[in-house]
């Protein structure tokens, strides 16, 4: 089958690899018909190399048709469509029976010390091939795969296997209240997504900060109040207090991460470990600040006094300067975590019915086939051509 392979730091590839075959009882097959393009995946494409291993097939959001099922497989059939959460967990640990799925008890990485096991997302995570492939092997497939609708176009719902949860989660943890205030820091896909969420969960004042004007754009277009950062942090927050009666907004949701914009020790940390071999750029990863912390930064000194900011944007270092005596200070609610995908799905299917309240349908900015991921790949790092969401046609 064709697969989208790592071959180091900016080097992606289109390959023949072998097809995934039924491997435990509780296996499915599944036929990839769309997988999205992730900001996630910039991360493992530039910063997050050191983990790793060339070869590895990429991606972690999955739509597509069940094509074989294990012998320990009765409630999914050849011919179900299913949409795959990113994450793989096993639906019956106390953490996934709280709703934790991403801490997941049996899938987690105890030997790396991390969460439930992610489809292509390196050896962090358990080194799962990715589905970003025309074939994807789904395991304990019966406490993962969502069954949905076989009507209505991919799109519409291939965007449950990480967009909308993580927007969803990344919303409710902001805990915004009825008719309160929000900032969204970034106007990627998941930040365009919260904007709508937030909307659509009643904030009655929400705030987009993106430097690129196609974002901006999108987000405006659906009644956001937008805002260019490239003025400079003071400016910025000063307009959003004003705007909030002086006070900064209920709550801030960073949806950057750690290649946010800006200059420092961070930045050059990050470009040293694309030349360092992969064992010593890793070390420096796991004991060093390498993350870029502007958008944090920003998302702490803007809240209000007591209000609630909620990181879903991805960080990856173990040693970052945070400024505690603020966060202390203000009193700030801090939440954040990939999102738990199972959790959320029931809250969002009623959602992505004909009324499209969230706007899946047009959602995405560009359709490729895996023939073009290399391009695609370096267009979304670039944000080129108003490239916000990618997904791929195997």
């Amino acid at each position: 089958m064709k697969a989208v392979v790592w071959h180091g730091t900016r080097d992606v590839r289109t390959e023949e690899v072998p097809d995934p075959r039924i491997e435990e009882p509780g296996d499915v097959v599944l036929r990839v018909d769309a997988s999205g393009l992730c900001g996630s995946d910039l991360h493992l494409y530039e910063v997050l190399g050191p983990f790793m291993n060339e070869g590895d097939i990429l991606g972690h959001e999955p739509l597509g048709t069940v094509e074989e099922v294990g012998p320990g497989v009765s409630a999914l059939a050849p011919g179900d469509r299913v949409v795959v959460p990113f994450q793989i967990s096993c639906g019956h640990c106390a953490t996934c029976g709280s709703g934790l799925q991403t801490q997941c008890e049996n899938t987690r990485d105890d030997e790396q010390g991390t969460g439930a096991a992610i489809y292509g997302y390196s050896s962090l995570y358990g080194s799962v091939p990715g589905a970003q492939a025309e074939y994807l092997r789904v395991p304990r497939a019966e406490a993962n795969a969502i069954p949905v609708p076989s009507h209505g176009t991919d799109d519409r719902y291939v965007l449950l296997s990480d967009v909308l949860p993580t927007a969803w989660q990344a919303v409710k943890y902001a805990d915004v209240p009825e008719g309160g205030s929000v900032a969204v820091l970034g106007l990627g896909p998941i930040g365009d997504m919260c904007c709508r969420v937030a909307r659509h969960l009643g904030a009655g004042q929400v705030f987009g900060v993106d430097p690129v004007p196609e974002r901006r754009g999108r987000a405006a277009s659906r009644g956001v109040d937008v805002f260019d950062p490239s003025g400079g942090t003071d400016d910025l927050i000063g307009t959003i207090r004003e705007r909030t009666r002086g006070q900064g907004p209920d709550a801030v949701i960073d949806a950057v991460g750690l290649e946010a914009q800006g200059h420092g020790s961070a930045r050059l940390a990050q470009r040293i470990t694309s030349f360092l071999p992969k064992g010593a750029a890793a070390r420096l990863m796991e004991t060093a600040g390498v993350d870029r912390l502007s958008a944090l930064q920003t998302a702490i000194e803007l809240v209000r006094r007591g209000g609630t900011i909620s990181v879903i944007g991805v960080y990856g270092g173990t040693a970052d300067p945070l400024p505690m005596l603020t966060l202390f200070d203000k009193q700030i609610q801090l939440r954040m975590g990939q999102a738990n995908v199972r959790r959320w799905a029931p809250d969002i299917l009623p959602l992505l019915d004909e009324r499209d309240v969230l706007g899946v349908e047009d959602f995405a900015t560009h359709h490729v086939g895996l023939d073009g991921a290399a391009d695609a790949y370096a267009m979304f790092q670039a944000k080129r051509d108003g490239a916000v969401k990618v997904l791929f046609r195997p």
